[in-house]
């Protein structure tokens, strides 16, 4: 009699233990960007983060307390501020990064560290957005590994309905103007680009086609030709242009048809990451603001 309690007893331990443990923890397989298939045998709780928007969309998928260790330039939200900071692109600390014992590391196809860290034992999936459409996928892909794929079709979603809400406050006038989005000297956002889709989300035309590539490197003289209706960049790339050679014969100059943007704003409308709603905000914002009398006559 005493062994049927024993039993029972134990038994319904069990039973209690798996109640207050909750659902066990899926394992998945993500392809990452390199076309390598990851096992994950459960969602990580141990990350660290080499990449900027990868950074903010785990962040933004509600899972900011599971980095561990982020990339120098990994500034939003505030609270990664007081992570680690383990290098970038060309000089991550590898033996930083293994000390904090991750079960996942996210990073740029284009990492120098990848392979060394793959050989270490570690974890790695590769992830980079260059399109909308890629940022959708890493979203998802992001949220598969985190074991809530729904968050990553809740934040997809959020996204679009905000690129949306902007370009309704888009001034009429200004829809179907040609826009030249300067990306450090000489390169621009060309059509194929993230920021090239975002502004056509907002009814405007491209002065760097999208055979170009996403991010050409433009001889001067071609922006001149093109004479784009309006002109943005950086605050101090703006500052200059008029000292270009010929660009002061840019009408978009000589006429402020012009969105200088801070230095926060502008890092937010170049970053491929989750805050792309909010950046679509930012140039809807300098479009409305922004004279429509020149272009309206034209």
């Amino acid at each position: 009699m005493n062994a049927r309690l024993l039993l029972r007893w134990s038994v319904a331990a069990l039973a209690l233990c798996g109640v207050l443990a909750g659902p066990a923890r899926a394992a998945t397989t993500l392809t990452d960007d390199r076309g390598r298939r990851i096992d994950l045998p459960a969602p990580p709780q141990r990350v660290v983060s080499l990449l900027p928007s990868l950074t903010e969309t785990v962040c933004s998928l509600g899972a900011c307390d599971r980095l561990v260790a982020v990339d120098r330039f990994s500034k939003w939200p505030d609270s990664v501020k007081g992570l680690p900071q383990v290098g970038g692109l060309e000089d991550t600390q590898i033996e930083r990064v293994v000390a904090l014992k991750p079960d996942l590391v996210l990073a740029a196809v284009s990492s120098r560290a990848v392979d060394r860290l793959e050989s270490l034992g570690l974890r790695v999936v590769t992830l980079e957005p260059r399109s909308l459409q890629d940022l959708q996928r890493v979203i998802g892909q992001v949220a598969q590994a985190l074991g809530d794929a729904p968050a990553g079709e809740a934040l997809w979603r959020r996204i679009e309905q905000r690129i949306a809400e902007a370009a309704v406050r888009v001034p009429n006038a200004l829809r179907g103007q040609s826009v030249y989005f300067e990306l450090g000297s000489s390169y621009a956002a060309g059509e194929a680009s993230f920021i090239g889709q975002v502004l056509s989300r907002l009814g405007l035309k491209h002065a760097v086609p999208a055979s170009l590539g996403p991010f050409p490197k433009l001889n001067p003289e071609f922006v001149v030709r093109a004479q784009p209706d309006i002109v943005m960049a950086s605050e101090s790339a703006v500052a200059e242009m008029a000292t270009r050679p010929g660009w002061s014969r840019l009408r978009a100059l000589r006429e402020r048809r012009v969105c200088a943007l801070p230095a926060a704003r502008y890092s937010l409308i170049t970053l491929p990451g989750p805050r792309l709603g909010e950046a679509a905000e930012v140039l809807a914002d300098c479009l409305s603001a922004m004279a429509p009398v020149g272009l309206a006559s034209r």
